[in-house]
């Protein structure tokens, strides 16, 4: 009998596909510090963002098969390491893709017309007129430029919601040449149309766009430095749904100080999960503590994605 820790949780229609399929799912949270002790009891770990697979924790389990994170990045878990002990890693890069998009998009729409301002400000007991005086600056998208740094799934779905919307899309990744985005209308099925954006250097991309959503994996450092915030158009704005640490914090509070860059959009954080006040309280910062994946339907999606993979791995050896 196939036994699945899901220590960070699994969405109800993901844990029903594997009971249909008579595996035992444990969803009690084990603390991290204890995880060593209590793996050796299953054969599947599933972990989000919270718990982190060492070494430690994939020597302790004897009977780890499978290693399946809900979301996009792996950077919690010792992926070399556990392959080199034989053990399948997994995670679900399809399912949240959409929802990554429509929140990059949210905090574009929020910096664009001061939102997240307006919503801190007017509740606290802001003067009604001297406030819709202030945000009388608001600008439309429409028609502005749109960077997206990092063009795999999330930067496509970006690019879809972004020509929707009457931006003009550039993108930059060193792994993708060319993408073909496909726009279908719900309401009209023979109406599709198809477009081709090739990816472009990433210095014209700071170069010449109004809005840069970055949606790259983390690397241990940063890759924008004070360098290539130089590099941008000034009054420019972020978005970072990405991985905390992409953008140098230090060089964007400076940049945000200036006025080089209006605002940004951040989901994640260096610091995580204590980021900086200094962020978080900056004007001109729109922020979301990490959700970028975490919408009802993306959830259903990642657990069914997690559960089609565990089960395909296991075949009919139960």
């Amino acid at each position: 009998m196939v036994k699945i820790l899901a220590n960070d949780g699994i969405h109800p229609d993901g844990r029903l596909l594997l009971e249909e399929a008579n595996y035992i799912v444990d969803e009690e949270k084990i603390p991290q510090e204890e995880l060593t002790e209590r793996i050796a009891d299953y054969d599947v770990l599933i972990v989000r963002s919270a718990t982190k697979v060492s070494k430690a924790v994939i020597d302790a389990g004897k009977n780890l098969k499978v290693i399946a994170r809900g979301g996009v990045g792996l950077d919690n878990i010792d992926v070399e390491y556990a392959q080199s002990k034989g053990i399948q890693v997994y995670n679900t890069p399809m399912a949240s893709s959409r929802a990554v998009a429509e929140l990059a998009t949210g905090h574009m729409f929020a910096l664009s017309r001061m939102l997240h301002r307006s919503n801190r400000e007017l509740p606290a007991g802001g003067d009604f007129k001297k406030l819709k005086k202030a945000y009388e600056t608001g600008f439309q998208i429409k028609g502005k430029t749109l960077g997206i740094v990092g063009f795999g799934r999330i930067g496509q779905e970006l690019a879809k919601i972004a020509l929707g919307i009457g931006m003009s899309v550039r993108t930059h990744d060193p792994y993708v040449q060319e993408a073909e985005v496909g726009i279908q209308l719900n309401d009209f099925e023979d109406l599709k149309f198809c477009v081709k954006i090739r990816t472009e250097s990433l210095d014209k991309i700071l170069r010449e766009s109004d809005f840069i959503s970055f949606h790259i994996p983390g690397s241990g450092k940063a890759t924008i430095t004070a360098d290539e915030l130089a590099k941008m158009k000034n009054g420019v704005f972020l978005i970072n749904t990405a991985r905390g640490g992409v953008i140098d914090e230090e060089a964007l509070l400076a940049a945000l100080d200036s006025g080089k860059v209006a605002g940004i959009g951040l989901d994640v954080y260096e610091n995580e999960p204590t980021p900086r006040e200094a962020l978080l309280k900056h004007p001109n910062v729109s922020c979301t503590p990490h959700i970028g994946a975490s919408t009802v339907e993306a959830q259903s999606y990642i657990g069914m994605e997690l559960a089609d993979k565990i089960i395909a791995f296991f075949g009919d050896d139960k």
